[in-house]
């Protein structure tokens, strides 16, 4: 217990110190052991929990921690907290990481501004393996909520994510180049992707999400840099997306420096809410306006599937998907897709470059346009 006379950790005070040093004593330990935050509310500069450690070790979090509120008081710029090499890890209670990011947001100009330097993520788990997070909450990220690198079977489980749909830049789980990542029973309602897929990621499952506000559920953006990995094994289903700016889509970048791969890649049973562009796969996505589109995206798509959509779009384009040029989408299937249009105007869709597989889809939603 960070609490505890040893460690001397007292509410409304900076534990930077205690917890970094009731870490130390139980990763030393050669039976599991627990880390406590208990009740209240503690300031935190940054923490990182360094691995490996000799047995299975838990850190339980019952209290609010905050972060300074200042991007400049933090301990490191890139993270607040840090778990680092660590496996049979369990972060776990009914607390908070609460990044206090309302001042920062306004300098998070990743989203236009392609050189940013990018503010601090709440929670960074990277080469963490064989390991859960679950029923804790972040709050108000300046950056990233999660983020997750180099990772292996790793678990969020009714985990929480807050933050006002105008907080930029604030992805609520962001992951890359890892393996069997499950997410569950989890809401996510933050001002960008509620969950983000980079390269390298295999074999996700995320089910039984509620995504909003946010900007739904992404894998990408792919075929930005010419170090990425290829993309498989993709499940999202039964899933809810209320009032978000996107549904389920996949998004790749034009004029790719490198030729990989995304596939097998489905989602099913999801519920839209006045959802933009519920269904969506763009190999065109060019943020900033920076991109050479006459040159098409070398991230070829493959063995997709969207099913078993239902609900309500905002827009009347609510199926769209334009794959690259040359480098067409292969072995796409839509089947019992049915969107109705919230708004004012006509349900369309519209295909490119791509020849799926369509049942059970009504005419408007079953690629008015093909090529």
């Amino acid at each position: 217990d960070v609490t505890s006379p040893k460690y001397g950790g007292k509410p409304n005070t900076d534990i930077s110190q205690p917890l970094a040093n009731a870490w130390k004593d139980a990763c030393a330990a050669t039976t599991p052991s627990r880390v406590i935050v208990p009740k209240g509310t503690f300031q935190l500069k940054g923490a990182v929990f360094k691995g490996p450690c000799k047995a299975p070790i838990t850190v339980q979090v019952d209290g609010i921690l905050q972060a300074p509120p200042i991007e400049a008081q933090l301990a490191n710029k890139e993270f607040w907290v840090q778990f680092l090499e660590v496996e049979r890890l369990t972060v776990s209670g009914t607390g908070t990481f609460d990044g206090q990011g309302q001042n920062s947001w306004k300098d998070n100009d990743c989203n236009k501004n392609p050189n940013c330097g990018g503010l601090a993520i709440n929670v960074r788990f990277d080469k963490v393996k064989n390991s859960l997070v679950r029923d804790v909450t972040s709050l108000n990220s300046k950056n990233f909520h999660f983020n997750i690198l180099g990772c292996e079977h790793l678990t969020f489980q009714h985990v929480t994510v807050k933050a006002p749909g105008d907080s930029s830049n604030t992805d609520g789980i962001h992951m890359g180049r890892s393996t069997e990542i499950n997410i569950t029973d989890t809401n996510i309602g933050t001002g960008d992707d509620c969950i983000s897929v980079g390269d390298g990621t295999r074999q996700l499952t995320v089910s039984k999400v509620s995504c909003g506000p946010g900007h739904g559920i992404s894998i990408g953006s792919l075929g930005r840099y010419d170090n990425e990995d290829d993309v498989s094994g993709l499940n999202i289903r039964d899933c809810t997306l209320s009032n978000t700016l996107n549904g389920v889509r996949i998004k790749t970048f034009p004029a790719s420096p490198k030729a990989t791969t995304a596939s097998d890649i489905h989602f099913e049973k999801i519920t839209m809410n006045n959802v933009a562009n519920p269904v969506l796969i763009d190999q065109e996505y060019c943020p900033w306006g920076q991109c050479n589109k006459q040159i098409p995206s070398k991230v070829k798509i493959s063995n997709v599937s969207f099913k078993n959509i239902i609900g309500t779009t905002s827009t009347a384009e609510a199926l769209k998907i334009v794959c690259a040029k040359g480098l067409h989408c292969d072995q796409v299937v839509l089947s019992d897709i049915d969107l109705k249009l919230s708004g004012k105007g006509t349900l369309t869709s519209h295909c490119a470059n791509v020849q799926p597989t369509i049942t059970r889809v009504p005419p408007p939603l079953a690629c008015a346009t093909k090529a």
